[in-house]
């Protein structure tokens, strides 16, 4: 991996009417990166994508790939990317051979060179015994393999992916993984992708985490993670308001309450379990003790649930 920028996002904004969609997001990513923007919907992920590709003129900000300026050149941007959204866009009538033609010649290539890049792209991905088959009898797997060999037939540095395996079961998940680690690794290929999988973010090179159309946080998914500093503790108690105001008064920190429980970032969790359970015998009625997950991380930077962004926790104090 180089120092080169092949993506640079500074101050961009955007909105629609009244409603802010992106705020002043700024970031860059790297030649040879899987960079992820992880957010929940309405974070402004989609949005950005749309910027990023072309589709959507920013309002305020500026945005480069390759050093081309998305809004003074989309052509020459299209040129260098390739762009696999989440909603299909291959014609199920078509066979697997027919959808990568008809790509193929709105790039301006044909012929042998082209056929040459379609066998290519059917072996690296698979796909090879299904050529003279209609996209319509393929898995969800394949299919989305086949978006994949779409979106690199012209050979682009840079990848963009939209939600790239929310449809996909826990297996082809993993296979298509493997096809992006495969491509970074063998070509050099540059992905930005978004998601709401934690998992998946957790796969990332780095990651920038949006909220309500800003980045909350960027880095390497196990930095961000240690930044916290210390382990999640789960207090279940039959009166949880009280519990936390004790822990509080006891012991300090910000205890919060989130699901009906007592939750508690803490070093040395294991040490302070056994020091409120004696603090408060009988209070407690179940502990989970955990290592914190991009999860955490997002509640740590908001304060919010990230499966729900309009509900706030409710420190204490």
């Amino acid at each position: 991996m180089t120092d080169e920028a092949v993506v640079e996002a500074a101050a961009l904004s955007y909105t629609y009417g009244r409603r802010s969609a992106l705020d002043g997001v700024s970031f860059t990513v790297q030649r040879g990166e899987i960079f992820g923007l992880l957010g929940p919907n309405g974070s402004g992920k989609t949005t950005l994508f749309r910027i990023l590709s072309t589709l959507l003129v920013p309002g305020n900000g500026t945005a480069r790939i390759l050093r081309q300026d998305i809004s003074r050149h989309p052509a020459a941007v299209r040129a260098v990317i390739g762009v696999v959204f989440q909603s299909p866009s291959l014609d199920r009538k078509l066979t697997v051979e027919e959808n990568l033609l008809h790509q193929g010649h709105l790039y301006g290539l044909q012929g042998s060179g082209l056929r040459a890049r379609i066998r290519e792209l059917l072996d690296r991905f698979g796909l090879a015994d299904r050529a003279r088959e209609r996209v319509e009898r393929l898995s969800g797997g394949l299919r989305r393999r086949l978006e994949l060999a779409k979106g690199l037939l012209h050979r682009p540095p840079l990848l963009l992916l939209d939600e790239p395996s929310s449809a996909l079961d826990p297996a082809a998940r993993r296979e298509f993984w493997s096809d992006l680690e495969s491509l970074r690794a063998s070509g050099g290929t540059t992905i930005l992708l978004t998601t709401h999988l934690m998992e998946e973010a957790d796969r990332c090179d780095r990651i920038a985490i949006l909220n309500r159309g800003r980045v909350v946080t960027l880095g390497a998914p196990a930095a961000l993670k240690e930044a916290i500093g210390g382990d999640v503790i789960r207090l279940e108690s039959s009166d949880p308001e009280r519990l936390c105001r004790q822990i509080q008064q006891r012991f300090g920190g910000n205890p919060v309450l989130l699901n009906g429980a007592v939750r508690v970032e803490r070093p040395r969790g294991h040490e302070f379990i056994a020091q409120v359970v004696e603090a408060f015998p009988g209070e407690i009625q179940s502990v989970a003790l955990s290592k914190p997950t991009l999860e955490d991380v997002f509640f740590h930077q908001t304060g919010q649930r990230f499966v729900d962004d309009s509900r706030t926790e409710q420190p204490f104090g």
